[in-house]
């Protein structure tokens, strides 16, 4: 049997069930083991013996239990890797994994009760194949200044980037997204971080809207002589959704390309419209007048009212990511999200899956009647001219498929 130059914590406060733990561990070629019945006495236990490598739980425990444990623990290094090994419903178990990565802890697995060999020998190979990883010391965020994102502005230096949205079935581009980049002239392509703050704390995110959109039309235009349909897709903030010329503003470029306003959608998130004033909710309707479609974005990230979203006069609906991540191994996320495919069907609205990153989660989520979806599975965001590249390969592709 080969040693495991390991060390471990037993929290468990049944005797029997403890002693078969540590005995399991044992024989699995762990070199020390150590018991605790509870979580005070474990906190005792690191205090005499030092770190351990592996802190294998019960939750629920006459003494202090495993969740004040977990938050005494903290993230200090005292444990690696922790094992909840309880007989809780599934449910409070899910949550409590919650909790240890809020707490900065890292789970190594969730073995239920009683512990399996098996099972055991699985995650000691885990842990022990694991890549440990050193953190990087990611430089301070470099903000440019009011003046720098201005003349960014005003040079075209910050360009419209596009991430397509596709059909999960067919494969074809269902419309796009539009972000931006800023192609900085000495660093390069930089990232919205570096500027939207700067953009929303001087009252400008109009002005990179605006040039959002004469970008996205003119390239729309482009897309559509190719044989290219697109829906242009912009993030918009419910502060600016309070703007009284925003939506006259909007016409005007609309009027000065010749372009419908059916081809453009406005994304708004959830949270900020519970309690829009009269003027957001005029400019809702008056979008909605020209032709725009909305999008509630990241629905299911806030706390939404169920009434007054039907009240608003939106008709897609974006789920949050968030639900996509976890779909294989959260029964409760696959309701959520069959949940807000029924409530798009009964309320007239299109549904759009943020976040797909892999096939099996397309599968899942075509399994479950999704039908539009948008992440790093089909594409990345990119420049208007790659857009234009991708679209016709995309194009061949489906034509020989």
């Amino acid at each position: 049997m080969t040693c495991l130059p390991l060390r471990v914590l037993i929290l468990e406060d049944h005797a029997f069930q403890r002693s078969v733990a540590v005995s399991m561990f044992k024989q699995a070629g762990c070199r020390e083991v150590f018991e605790a019945c509870d979580g005070a006495q474990a906190l005792a236990v690191l205090q005499e013996v030092g770190p351990v490598d592996i802190a294998l739980c019960d939750l629920q425990m006459e003494g202090m239990d495993g969740l004040e444990f977990f938050r005494q623990l903290g993230a200090g290094g005292q444990v690696k890797s922790i094992i909840i090994s309880s007989s809780l419903s599934a449910d409070l178990r899910r949550a409590v994994h919650q909790i240890v990565s809020l707490l900065g802890l890292e789970l190594l697995g969730d073995v239920g009760k009683p512990l399996h060999p098996q099972v055991l020998r699985e995650l000691l190979d885990k842990h022990r194949n694991a890549v440990p990883v050193t953190p990087a010391t990611a430089a301070p965020l470099q903000l440019a200044s009011e003046e720098e994102v201005c003349e960014a502005l005003v040079l075209e230096q910050i360009e419209s980037w596009y991430q397509p949205k596709f059909n999960l079935h067919t494969g074809q581009v269902c419309g796009v997204e539009v972000l931006s980049r800023w192609l900085h002239p000495q660093r390069g392509v930089l990232s919205p971080a570096v500027y939207l703050p700067i953009l929303e704390q001087h009252g400008q995110m109009d002005r990179l809207l605006f040039a959002q959109l004469e970008q996205a039309l003119i390239l729309q235009r482009e897309a559509a002589s190719r044989g290219f349909s697109l829906n242009m897709a912009f993030n918009l903030q419910t502060a600016q959704l309070a703007g009284s010329e925003l939506t006259t503003s909007i016409r005007r470029i609309l009027n000065r390309h010749g372009a419908p306003g059916c081809g453009l959608t406005f994304e708004l998130t959830e949270s900020g419209l519970l309690e829009a004033p009269a003027t957001s909710l005029g400019n809702l309707v008056r979008l909605r007048m020209m032709g725009c479609r909305l999008s509630i974005d990241d629905f299911g990230a806030g706390f939404s009212s169920l009434q007054r979203l039907c009240q608003l006069p939106f008709n897609e609906i974006k789920l949050d990511a968030e639900f996509v991540r976890n779909l294989e191994h959260e029964p409760r996320c696959r309701a959520a999200i069959s949940s807000t495919l029924a409530l798009g069907d009964s309320l007239g609205m299109s549904v759009v899956i943020e976040g797909i990153e892999t096939d099996a989660q397309r599968l899942h989520l075509m399994a479950l009647g999704c039908i539009q979806g948008q992440g790093y599975w089909y594409a990345r965001p990119m420049s208007g001219e790659d857009l234009l590249a991708w679209l016709q390969l995309q194009g061949e592709s489906l034509s020989d498929s």
